[in-house]
């Protein structure tokens, strides 16, 4: 099912925008209503496909009996030509390869629909789908930031970004058109909210439920930039490292979480292992979305290990390799969309299921004390089959 305009009829389920404040400038967010996605068409699976696309974050909602192993084939009927596994590969070669993804957090296959992950944290339960008295210590954690949020603030109810990205696996398989997770158990907000807290010197905070998932959109972020900012962004591109993701294991974030301190502990490539020069992933700065034809600067900071940055198809690219330069190069251009009022923290009650587009979208989830209870979610995508343009192509390597 390629992406393309649409064409069909009304779809089968109720589509609401999200409502927004005066304050928020967001412009992205709706609700579905009316679907079980344990019997869905495939007429609904394409307009379904066809919201996220137009809406980039979608909840459906009313999920909660939802089996895992139709979660996975919601997952690979949005794409049947992609390879029948999960973006990141199977949970073993996640481990062996995911470096600072599954250093990180403790990520563990649904029995019987291993493609899906369990994320959380906390005591899940006697008996999760088969999967018998887990506790996950090894959660979402303040160490992935250089400047450690102090745990007193922390079980005060003070957190952070955890890591803006999208899911991208930005070697081998190319990223997800989207990603489903669902919230099979959220920490208590009877406890009231969170104070998620920028900590880089700006003073932005904002509020929060605990244990949701923020989102910013690209294509704001590209309509944040002047045109000659655009201009260069639609000619330029980017080479990724070679296993990126082992490259960063030892790196540290920014306390916003959009981006990496400089500290010299990018890994060398030889260190890396044995890797396929053709695997190595070099995407344009700008992604197109398929159906609705917008632009977002799309660009994996914290992956990034060359910049190829030129402003027309006949000029000579200015090659940025070095991680300090090209991090100082990134910054001013993704911060701006970084503001309480571009971000959306969307609600979701236990049995809902929030989809997003990782071609417009990068997200982050945001920890909370323990002391709120557990956190259980139900994440899966799918490696595209087709992978992302730009509006310029890229020269072919010589």
């Amino acid at each position: 099912m390629s992406p393309h305009a649409i064409t069909q009829p009304e779809p089968g389920f109720v589509l609401t925008p999200m409502k927004k404040s005066p304050e928020e400038r967001h412009d992205f967010g709706a609700v579905v209503e009316g679907l079980d996605l344990n019997n869905i068409s495939d007429a609904d699976v394409k307009a379904l496909a066809d919201a996220i696309w137009i809406h980039k974050v979608v909840v459906v909602k009313g999920q909660k009996d939802l089996a895992p192993i139709k979660q996975w084939e919601l997952v690979t009927r949005f794409d049947p030509e992609a390879p029948q596994v999960h973006s990141h590969g199977d949970i073993k070669s996640f481990n062996e390869k995911g470096g600072v993804l599954s250093t990180t957090r403790e990520v563990i296959g649904i029995p019987g629909a291993e493609n899906l992950r369990l994320v959380g944290k906390g005591y899940q339960g006697a008996d999760h789908y088969g999967i018998k008295d887990k506790t996950i210590h090894k959660a979402l954690s303040h160490d992935f930031h250089a400047k450690e949020l102090p745990e007193a603030e922390f079980a005060a109810g003070y957190t952070r970004f955890q890591r803006w990205h999208m899911d991208a696996p930005l070697y081998g398989r190319d990223p997800a058109w989207f990603t489903t997770l669902r919230c099979c158990r959220r920490p208590r907000a009877d406890r009231g909210p969170v104070t998620i807290r920028w900590d880089d010197g700006s003073g932005l905070e904002m509020k929060s439920e605990p244990g949701l998932t923020a989102f910013f959109s690209n294509v704001q972020t590209y309509a944040l930039m002047t045109p000659e900012e655009q201009r260069m962004a639609d000619h330029s591109w980017v080479e990724y490292a070679p296993h990126p993701y082992m490259w960063i294991a030892d790196c540290h974030g920014r306390p916003n979480g959009l981006g990496l301190e400089t500290e010299g502990r990018e890994k060398r490539i030889e260190d890396l292992g044995d890797f396929d020069p053709a695997a190595v992933k070099r995407y344009s700065m700008v992604w197109m979305n398929p159906v609705t034809g917008e632009k977002a600067f799309q660009v994996h900071g914290i992956c990034a290990r060359k910049l190829f940055v030129r402003s027309s198809p006949d000029q000579e690219p200015h090659v940025i390799d070095d991680v300090t330069e090209i991090r100082a190069f990134l910054k001013p251009i993704q911060e701006r969309v970084l503001s309480p009022e571009y971000i959306l923290l969307p609600s979701l009650e236990e049995g809902d299921i929030v989809m997003w587009a990782n071609w417009q979208m990068f997200h982050t989830a945001v920890d909370y004390p323990i002391s709120y209870g557990p956190r259980t979610m139900h994440q899966a995508n799918i490696g595209a089959s087709i992978g992302p343009q730009g509006p310029v192509p890229i020269p072919a390597m010589t």
